[in-house]
Protein backbone atom coordinates (compact mmCIF):
# COMPACT_ATOMS: atom_id res chain seq x y z
CA UNK A 1 0.00 0.00 0.00
CA UNK A 2 1.31 3.83 -0.99
CA UNK A 3 2.34 5.90 1.81
CA UNK A 4 0.25 8.87 1.52
CA UNK A 5 2.12 12.23 0.99
CA UNK A 6 2.55 14.40 3.43
CA UNK A 7 0.81 18.06 2.70
CA UNK A 8 1.57 21.35 4.39
CA UNK A 9 -0.61 24.67 3.85
CA UNK A 10 1.29 27.61 3.84
CA UNK A 11 -0.29 31.31 4.69
CA UNK A 12 1.39 34.56 4.89
CA UNK A 13 -1.36 37.26 6.60
CA UNK A 14 -0.81 40.78 7.77
CA UNK A 15 0.78 43.27 7.11
CA UNK A 16 3.53 42.60 4.27
CA UNK A 17 7.73 42.36 4.90
CA UNK A 18 10.90 41.40 3.17
CA UNK A 19 11.58 37.76 3.95
CA UNK A 20 7.96 36.54 3.73
CA UNK A 21 8.73 34.69 0.20
CA UNK A 22 12.26 33.48 1.93
CA UNK A 23 10.51 31.79 4.85
CA UNK A 24 8.04 30.06 1.98
CA UNK A 25 10.98 28.93 -0.02
CA UNK A 26 12.27 27.70 2.84
CA UNK A 27 9.24 25.88 4.19
CA UNK A 28 8.53 24.03 0.70
CA UNK A 29 11.96 23.30 -0.36
CA UNK A 30 12.67 21.60 2.62
CA UNK A 31 9.76 19.51 2.86
CA UNK A 32 10.13 18.80 -0.75
CA UNK A 33 13.42 17.84 -0.83
CA UNK A 34 13.65 15.70 2.35
CA UNK A 35 10.26 14.31 2.15
CA UNK A 36 8.18 14.52 -1.08
CA UNK A 37 5.55 17.01 0.55
CA UNK A 38 2.77 18.24 -1.53
CA UNK A 39 2.55 22.32 -0.76
CA UNK A 40 -0.14 23.71 -0.53
CA UNK A 41 -0.45 27.41 -0.86
CA UNK A 42 -3.24 29.79 1.02
CA UNK A 43 -3.41 32.79 -0.76
CA UNK A 44 -4.14 36.05 0.51
CA UNK A 45 -3.92 35.07 4.09
CA UNK A 46 -6.88 33.87 5.71
CA UNK A 47 -9.05 35.22 3.31
CA UNK A 48 -7.83 31.92 1.47
CA UNK A 49 -9.06 29.50 4.08
CA UNK A 50 -12.29 31.66 4.42
CA UNK A 51 -12.92 31.57 0.18
CA UNK A 52 -11.11 28.20 -0.01
CA UNK A 53 -8.84 29.91 -2.71
CA UNK A 54 -5.55 28.22 -2.59
CA UNK A 55 -3.15 26.61 -4.76
CA UNK A 56 -0.28 24.14 -4.78
CA UNK A 57 3.17 25.14 -5.27
CA UNK A 58 5.94 23.23 -7.15
CA UNK A 59 9.85 23.03 -6.63
CA UNK A 60 9.62 25.23 -9.28
CA UNK A 61 7.37 28.11 -8.29
CA UNK A 62 9.59 28.53 -4.73
CA UNK A 63 12.72 28.79 -6.73
CA UNK A 64 14.56 32.38 -7.50
CA UNK A 65 11.94 34.02 -4.48
CA UNK A 66 14.43 34.68 -1.99
CA UNK A 67 15.32 38.05 -2.94
CA UNK A 68 11.99 39.63 -3.58
CA UNK A 69 9.98 41.40 -1.11
CA UNK A 70 6.09 40.82 -0.96
CA UNK A 71 4.73 37.35 -0.84
CA UNK A 72 3.88 35.36 -3.80
CA UNK A 73 0.70 33.91 -1.91
CA UNK A 74 -0.54 37.58 -1.81
CA UNK A 75 -1.96 38.52 2.11
CA UNK A 76 -4.69 40.65 4.09
CA UNK A 77 -4.66 42.32 7.52
CA UNK A 78 -8.53 42.18 7.61
CA UNK A 79 -9.68 38.48 7.04
CA UNK A 80 -10.17 36.94 11.00
CA UNK A 81 -12.16 33.29 10.65
CA UNK A 82 -13.36 34.69 14.39
CA UNK A 83 -14.11 38.36 13.54
CA UNK A 84 -15.19 37.95 9.88
CA UNK A 85 -16.89 41.40 8.58
CA UNK A 86 -20.03 41.54 6.66
CA UNK A 87 -22.44 43.96 5.92
CA UNK A 88 -25.87 44.16 7.06
CA UNK A 89 -28.47 46.10 6.26
CA UNK A 90 -25.70 49.17 5.09
CA UNK A 91 -23.86 48.29 8.21
CA UNK A 92 -20.63 46.12 9.02
CA UNK A 93 -21.23 43.57 11.63
CA UNK A 94 -19.00 40.85 12.73
CA UNK A 95 -19.44 37.28 12.96
CA UNK A 96 -17.66 34.07 14.16
CA UNK A 97 -17.48 31.57 11.12
CA UNK A 98 -14.73 29.58 12.00
CA UNK A 99 -16.32 26.31 12.07
CA UNK A 100 -16.99 26.65 8.52
CA UNK A 101 -13.47 27.52 7.85
CA UNK A 102 -11.81 24.93 10.04
CA UNK A 103 -13.81 22.38 8.01
CA UNK A 104 -12.20 24.27 4.71
CA UNK A 105 -8.61 23.73 6.02
CA UNK A 106 -9.85 19.69 7.09
CA UNK A 107 -11.29 19.22 3.50
CA UNK A 108 -7.91 20.48 2.36
CA UNK A 109 -6.50 17.15 4.50
CA UNK A 110 -3.60 19.05 5.61
CA UNK A 111 -0.63 17.42 8.04
CA UNK A 112 -0.06 21.05 9.04
CA UNK A 113 -0.75 24.80 8.40
CA UNK A 114 2.35 26.90 8.73
CA UNK A 115 1.44 30.36 9.49
CA UNK A 116 3.56 33.42 8.84
CA UNK A 117 2.42 36.49 10.17
CA UNK A 118 2.72 39.18 13.38
CA UNK A 119 0.85 39.16 16.46
CA UNK A 120 -2.87 39.46 14.63
CA UNK A 121 -1.88 36.54 12.68
CA UNK A 122 -0.82 34.15 15.16
CA UNK A 123 -3.31 34.76 17.84
CA UNK A 124 -5.58 33.67 15.14
CA UNK A 125 -3.55 30.30 14.27
CA UNK A 126 -3.45 30.08 18.44
CA UNK A 127 -7.24 29.84 18.37
CA UNK A 128 -7.07 27.59 15.53
CA UNK A 129 -5.06 24.72 16.54
CA UNK A 130 -7.06 25.24 19.95
CA UNK A 131 -10.07 23.74 17.95
CA UNK A 132 -8.33 21.29 16.53
CA UNK A 133 -6.18 22.41 13.43
CA UNK A 134 -2.33 21.34 13.67
CA UNK A 135 -0.62 24.78 13.43
CA UNK A 136 2.84 25.85 13.54
CA UNK A 137 3.81 29.58 13.56
CA UNK A 138 6.73 31.71 11.82
CA UNK A 139 7.53 35.15 13.23
CA UNK A 140 6.93 38.09 10.85
CA UNK A 141 6.69 41.52 11.10
CA UNK A 142 8.93 44.79 10.70
CA UNK A 143 7.99 46.22 14.25
CA UNK A 144 10.00 43.01 16.18
CA UNK A 145 7.29 43.51 18.99
CA UNK A 146 6.28 39.68 18.79
CA UNK A 147 6.53 37.67 22.06
CA UNK A 148 8.79 35.10 22.37
CA UNK A 149 11.17 36.06 19.91
CA UNK A 150 14.49 38.46 20.17
CA UNK A 151 13.88 39.39 16.60
CA UNK A 152 11.21 39.13 13.73
CA UNK A 153 12.08 38.92 10.16
CA UNK A 154 11.59 42.19 8.19
CA UNK A 155 12.68 44.17 11.49
CA UNK A 156 16.04 44.53 9.56
CA UNK A 157 15.10 45.90 6.69
CA UNK A 158 12.96 48.05 7.89
CA UNK A 159 15.58 49.39 9.95
CA UNK A 160 18.09 49.71 7.70
CA UNK A 161 15.40 51.29 4.83
CA UNK A 162 14.80 54.00 8.26
CA UNK A 163 18.44 54.64 8.77
CA UNK A 164 18.93 55.43 5.05
CA UNK A 165 16.65 57.69 5.20
CA UNK A 166 17.83 59.79 8.21
CA UNK A 167 20.89 59.64 6.34
CA UNK A 168 19.75 61.47 3.44
CA UNK A 169 17.80 63.99 5.50
CA UNK A 170 21.06 64.80 7.61
CA UNK A 171 22.19 67.08 4.71
CA UNK A 172 19.05 69.00 3.99
CA UNK A 173 18.25 70.06 7.57
CA UNK A 174 22.17 71.21 7.68
CA UNK A 175 21.51 73.32 5.07
CA UNK A 176 18.37 74.42 5.55
CA UNK A 177 18.98 75.00 9.84
CA UNK A 178 15.52 72.91 10.23
CA UNK A 179 14.32 70.62 12.91
CA UNK A 180 13.72 67.56 10.47
CA UNK A 181 11.15 64.57 11.67
CA UNK A 182 11.50 61.54 10.47
CA UNK A 183 8.14 59.37 11.11
CA UNK A 184 8.66 55.75 11.39
CA UNK A 185 6.42 52.59 11.87
CA UNK A 186 6.20 50.44 14.56
CA UNK A 187 2.56 50.96 16.27
CA UNK A 188 2.49 50.27 20.05
CA UNK A 189 6.38 49.58 20.38
CA UNK A 190 9.56 51.22 19.45
CA UNK A 191 11.67 49.03 18.22
CA UNK A 192 12.27 50.46 14.30
CA UNK A 193 12.72 54.39 15.86
CA UNK A 194 15.06 53.05 18.62
CA UNK A 195 17.40 50.90 16.00
CA UNK A 196 16.74 53.71 13.21
CA UNK A 197 17.37 56.85 15.41
CA UNK A 198 20.61 55.60 16.46
CA UNK A 199 22.17 54.59 13.57
CA UNK A 200 21.00 57.74 11.91
CA UNK A 201 22.64 59.91 14.65
CA UNK A 202 19.07 60.74 15.87
CA UNK A 203 19.40 63.79 18.22
CA UNK A 204 16.02 63.18 19.86
CA UNK A 205 13.80 59.72 19.55
CA UNK A 206 10.49 59.72 20.71
CA UNK A 207 9.20 56.42 21.48
CA UNK A 208 5.65 55.08 22.35
CA UNK A 209 6.87 53.69 25.93
CA UNK A 210 8.26 56.82 26.98
CA UNK A 211 5.67 59.38 26.56
CA UNK A 212 7.62 62.46 25.79
CA UNK A 213 7.56 66.60 26.93
CA UNK A 214 7.13 68.99 24.57
CA UNK A 215 8.98 71.33 26.42
CA UNK A 216 12.32 69.34 27.28
CA UNK A 217 12.22 69.12 23.29
CA UNK A 218 12.11 72.92 22.79
CA UNK A 219 14.94 73.24 25.78
CA UNK A 220 17.09 70.86 23.94
CA UNK A 221 16.81 71.46 20.17
CA UNK A 222 17.45 75.65 21.90
CA UNK A 223 20.67 73.91 23.40
CA UNK A 224 21.53 72.58 19.93
CA UNK A 225 21.43 76.02 18.48
CA UNK A 226 23.09 77.83 21.17
CA UNK A 227 25.40 75.67 20.50
CA UNK A 228 26.18 75.78 17.27
CA UNK A 229 24.48 72.94 15.93
CA UNK A 230 21.66 75.12 13.68
CA UNK A 231 19.80 71.72 13.23
CA UNK A 232 17.95 68.69 14.90
CA UNK A 233 17.21 65.27 13.56
CA UNK A 234 14.37 63.92 15.37
CA UNK A 235 12.88 60.64 15.13
CA UNK A 236 9.42 59.24 16.68
CA UNK A 237 7.59 56.04 16.54
CA UNK A 238 4.14 56.69 14.84
CA UNK A 239 2.63 55.35 18.66
CA UNK A 240 4.84 58.33 20.33
CA UNK A 241 2.49 60.29 23.05
CA UNK A 242 2.57 63.42 25.01
CA UNK A 243 2.68 63.12 28.28
CA UNK A 244 -0.51 62.95 29.50
CA UNK A 245 -1.53 62.86 25.69
CA UNK A 246 -2.58 60.41 23.45
CA UNK A 247 -1.48 59.05 19.98
CA UNK A 248 -2.54 59.90 16.69
CA UNK A 249 -5.03 58.18 14.95
CA UNK A 250 -4.80 58.47 11.15
CA UNK A 251 -8.88 56.81 10.31
CA UNK A 252 -9.99 53.65 12.08
CA UNK A 253 -10.90 50.66 9.71
CA UNK A 254 -13.54 49.07 11.23
CA UNK A 255 -13.25 45.78 9.19
CA UNK A 256 -9.76 45.69 10.37
CA UNK A 257 -8.62 43.36 12.63
CA UNK A 258 -6.26 46.51 14.49
CA UNK A 259 -8.74 48.99 13.48
CA UNK A 260 -6.74 52.43 14.54
CA UNK A 261 -4.68 53.49 12.16
CA UNK A 262 -1.50 55.40 13.57
CA UNK A 263 0.45 58.21 12.09
CA UNK A 264 0.66 62.08 11.79
CA UNK A 265 2.16 62.40 14.88
CA UNK A 266 5.16 63.85 13.58
CA UNK A 267 2.96 66.49 12.02
CA UNK A 268 1.59 67.92 14.97
CA UNK A 269 5.06 67.89 16.92
CA UNK A 270 6.09 69.72 14.16
CA UNK A 271 3.70 72.28 14.07
CA UNK A 272 4.28 72.28 17.60
CA UNK A 273 7.89 73.24 17.19
CA UNK A 274 7.95 75.27 14.78
CA UNK A 275 5.45 77.74 16.49
CA UNK A 276 6.91 77.42 19.72
CA UNK A 277 10.60 77.63 18.60
CA UNK A 278 10.71 79.49 15.10
CA UNK A 279 12.77 77.21 13.56
CA UNK A 280 11.26 76.08 10.22
CA UNK A 281 10.31 72.32 10.58
CA UNK A 282 9.63 69.47 8.17
CA UNK A 283 7.99 66.40 9.08
CA UNK A 284 8.71 63.20 6.50
CA UNK A 285 6.61 60.12 7.05
CA UNK A 286 8.49 56.67 6.02
CA UNK A 287 4.99 55.03 5.66
CA UNK A 288 5.09 51.92 3.47
CA UNK A 289 8.21 52.90 2.37
CA UNK A 290 10.03 50.62 5.36
CA UNK A 291 7.47 47.30 3.92
CA UNK A 292 8.84 47.06 0.45
CA UNK A 293 11.72 46.26 -1.54
CA UNK A 294 14.39 43.66 -1.17
CA UNK A 295 14.90 41.98 2.04
CA UNK A 296 18.66 42.65 3.45
CA UNK A 297 21.14 39.60 3.73
CA UNK A 298 19.95 38.85 7.15
CA UNK A 299 16.61 38.96 6.94
CA UNK A 300 17.12 36.69 3.96
CA UNK A 301 19.09 34.65 6.41
CA UNK A 302 16.72 34.30 9.09
CA UNK A 303 13.86 33.61 7.44
CA UNK A 304 15.59 30.66 5.88
CA UNK A 305 16.19 29.21 9.32
CA UNK A 306 12.89 29.73 10.80
CA UNK A 307 11.43 28.12 7.44
CA UNK A 308 13.54 25.66 8.19
CA UNK A 309 13.39 24.81 11.95
CA UNK A 310 9.68 24.77 10.68
CA UNK A 311 9.79 21.87 8.49
CA UNK A 312 11.51 19.99 11.96
CA UNK A 313 8.29 20.75 14.03
CA UNK A 314 6.10 19.37 11.50
CA UNK A 315 8.07 16.51 11.39
CA UNK A 316 8.23 16.10 15.11
CA UNK A 317 4.40 16.76 15.04
CA UNK A 318 4.72 19.59 17.62
CA UNK A 319 2.31 21.72 16.75
CA UNK A 320 0.86 24.43 18.18
CA UNK A 321 4.09 26.40 18.34
CA UNK A 322 6.28 29.28 17.04
CA UNK A 323 9.87 28.97 16.00
CA UNK A 324 11.28 31.86 17.45
CA UNK A 325 15.12 33.02 18.22
CA UNK A 326 16.65 33.27 21.62
CA UNK A 327 20.31 34.63 21.84
CA UNK A 328 21.85 32.59 18.79
CA UNK A 329 19.36 29.69 18.95
CA UNK A 330 16.62 28.90 17.57
CA UNK A 331 13.73 27.55 20.00
CA UNK A 332 9.46 26.79 20.18
CA UNK A 333 7.25 28.81 21.74
CA UNK A 334 3.96 28.34 22.44
CA UNK A 335 1.51 30.30 20.57
CA UNK A 336 -0.18 30.82 23.78
CA UNK A 337 2.26 32.86 25.30
CA UNK A 338 2.85 34.45 21.54
CA UNK A 339 -0.53 35.51 21.75
CA UNK A 340 -0.98 37.21 24.98
CA UNK A 341 0.23 40.86 24.10
CA UNK A 342 3.14 42.73 22.15
CA UNK A 343 6.87 42.54 23.35
CA UNK A 344 7.41 46.38 24.00
CA UNK A 345 10.91 48.34 24.34
CA UNK A 346 11.99 48.08 28.18
CA UNK A 347 12.74 51.31 29.51
CA UNK A 348 16.42 49.80 31.09
CA UNK A 349 16.98 48.21 27.51
CA UNK A 350 21.27 48.57 26.79
CA UNK A 351 20.50 50.70 23.89
CA UNK A 352 18.68 53.51 25.58
CA UNK A 353 21.38 53.81 28.12
CA UNK A 354 23.73 53.97 25.72
CA UNK A 355 22.04 56.49 23.36
CA UNK A 356 21.76 58.57 27.28
CA UNK A 357 25.41 58.32 26.91
CA UNK A 358 26.17 59.89 23.98
CA UNK A 359 23.77 62.98 24.12
CA UNK A 360 20.40 61.34 22.57
CA UNK A 361 17.69 62.71 24.24
CA UNK A 362 14.29 60.37 24.70
CA UNK A 363 12.04 63.39 24.93
CA UNK A 364 11.73 62.91 28.87
CA UNK A 365 14.66 65.34 30.17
Amino acid sequence: MQKKKLRVGILTAGGDCPGLNAVIRAVAKKLIIEQDAEIIGIKDGYDGVIRNRYKNLSYSDVSGILTLGGTILGTSNIANPYRHAVKENGKVVFKDISKEVIQNIKHLDLNCLVCIGGDGTLAIGYKLFRDGIPVIGVPKTIDNDLLGTDVTFGFDTAVRIATNAIDILHSTAQAHHRIMIIEVMGRTAGWIALYSGIAGGGDIILLPEIPYDIEGIVARVKGRSKRGDKFSIIVISEGAKPKGGDVVVRKMVESSTIQARLGGVGSVLGEQLEDITGIETRTVVLGHLQRGGTPSAMDRILATELGTKAVELITEREFGYMVGVKGRALVKVHLEEVAKGSKLVPLKHRLIESARAVGTSFGDD
